[in-house]
């Protein structure tokens, strides 16, 4: 059997893909082309029908007059609906509190690289905190870092380029993510805790928010 067909074999019931993205007047979405490109894969790969025509007209039905956070969600008939809320930038000198959380992600679940409404084990990450910290970093099994409850994880070790864990470690494809390894801004490493103690920044973002920098709490 095809790893495309025992990955459609392992799927969770009634889960369907998502796409957060950022809009604004005059600019229309940041990095479209790659959230739906994402879309597209996911779609492919996990057996879910899309219709690329009935996308773009949910999408260019936006009308505001300030940055919107807008949330694609694709069903596996097809059905797409968005929701759409006003957005407020963070201001550039930000900074998280992070947590380390004890629930660890699974490197051998391959759904972890696709954006679905599959989110129990970060929820259960958050709760861990309650409202203590702004984001949480998971690990994996062996210990290695994977990424936040809604965001790439990015370490500055020094070397001029952000360290980023590699997919095959458990996480999802980012769209900021890939952006900034294709602008060799990023590469791929392991990481583990100790980096983060070893770090000369950190730094969590995603395509809606951006890079952020935080400290661990």
């Amino acid at each position: 059997m095809s790893f495309e067909g025992t990955l459609r074999d392992r799927q969770p019931a009634g889960f369907h893909l998502i796409e957060t993205m950022r809009w604004e007047p005059g600019a229309g979405f940041l990095r479209r082309d790659r959230h739906l490109a994402r879309l597209a894969h996911s779609a492919s790969e996990l057996g879910f029908r899309l219709d690329p025509e009935a996308v773009e007209d949910r999408l260019s039905s936006i009308e505001a007059e300030t940055a919107q956070r807008v949330r694609l969600a694709l069903y596996r008939d097809g059905r797409c609906e968005i929701l759409t809320q006003p957005f407020a930038p963070l201001p550039p000198d930000t900074v998280w509190r992070v947590g380390i959380a004890a629930t660890r992600l699974d490197e051998n679940d391959p759904l972890l690289r696709h954006k679905t409404s599959r989110r129990a084990v970060f929820e259960a990450a958050r709760a861990e905190f309650a409202d203590a910290v702004d984001e949480v970093i998971l690990l994996n099994g062996r210990d290695e870092l994977c990424e936040g409850g809604f965001t790439s994880l990015f370490l500055d070790m020094g070397g001029g380029l952000l360290s980023t864990p590699p997919l095959s470690a458990g996480l999802l494809a980012g769209v900021l993510r890939g952006e900034l390894l294709d602008q060799n801004r990023a590469k791929e490493a392991p990481l583990r805790l100790a980096d983060l103690e070893a770090a000369k920044a950190i730094h969590v973002g995603n395509s809606l928010r951006g890079l952020i920098r935080c400290r661990i709490v």
